[in-house]
């Protein structure tokens, strides 16, 4: 028996053929529904692909400024602490010109939860290298690939967040249907953790920009396995309750 499509997924999402992006959609959907908090929950969406989400999800939406998108969230959520609030960003708009939004609501543990799209790429603009880009990988403006020699190692941010004081930090994958399913598990995690007042919570999820990477979503799926896993490891973090433990 096929699962019926989410309530909050009112219509197909627009990205591109083989995009993680409507993957992780449905996830955020099926979870708001199955916890029955889709119709009280607003999110605070990025510039980006991102921005896509509001055309085809039934939540209420705040369009945030190019980065902002963890500031405006954690403003609506001091306004209006009974909602489930959430941020969908990627990786240029959450650690490029975002990282410090994005940093500073975890050092506050804002009750937040993030959802972070890492793809590797400035996807709707053009491709181009990102904070997360691999060494070596080729992007518009690195066309001989990423030479961390002049542009630092790719940013690994769980890193950076996991000692701060947060509720859950989780990264998860779409390559297979158990990560898929584990990535759902993430994101409830994280949603319940907000619900209970514990926190910030952070999911971020590795994801296929097949228009950008000129692969086809098989090949995709097998280059985040085979080269982007390893560099940024698959896993719960932050456990929720830990540092009431």
């Amino acid at each position: 028996m096929l699962k019926k499509k989410p309530a909050a997924c009112f219509v197909d999402n627009k990205y591109c053929p083989g995009c993680g992006h409507g993957i992780i959609n449905r996830l955020v959907a099926e979870v708001l529904e199955e916890m029955g908090i889709y119709e009280e929950s607003i999110g605070a969406i990025a510039v980006g692909c991102a921005s896509l989400m509001p055309e085809t999800f039934a939540v209420d939406c705040i369009q945030a400024q190019h980065g902002r998108a963890a500031a405006v969230a954690a403003g609506i959520k001091r306004c209006r602490p009974d909602k489930t609030v959430f941020t969908y960003q990627g990786d240029g708009d959450a650690l490029a010109i975002g990282f410090s939004e994005t940093m500073y609501s975890a050092i506050r543990n804002e009750n937040i939860t993030v959802i972070f799209v890492n793809n590797s790429n400035f996807g709707m603009t053009g491709g181009q290298m990102a904070p997360t880009t691999l060494e070596n990988q080729k992007t518009t403006t690195t066309p001989r690939g990423r030479n961390i020699a002049e542009t630092g190692d790719p940013l690994n941010v769980i890193n950076m967040m996991k000692d701060l004081n947060t509720a859950y930090i989780a990264r998860g994958s779409l390559t297979n249907n158990a990560n898929i399913m584990k990535t759902k598990k993430y994101i409830r995690n994280a949603f319940e953790a907000q619900q209970n007042s514990e926190g910030f919570s952070f999911i971020e999820i590795l994801s296929p920009c097949t228009t950008n990477w000129k692969m086809d979503p098989i090949k995709a799926m097998e280059h985040i396995e085979k080269n982007v896993t390893p560099v940024y490891e698959l896993g719960v973090f932050v456990e929720r309750g830990e540092k009431n433990a």
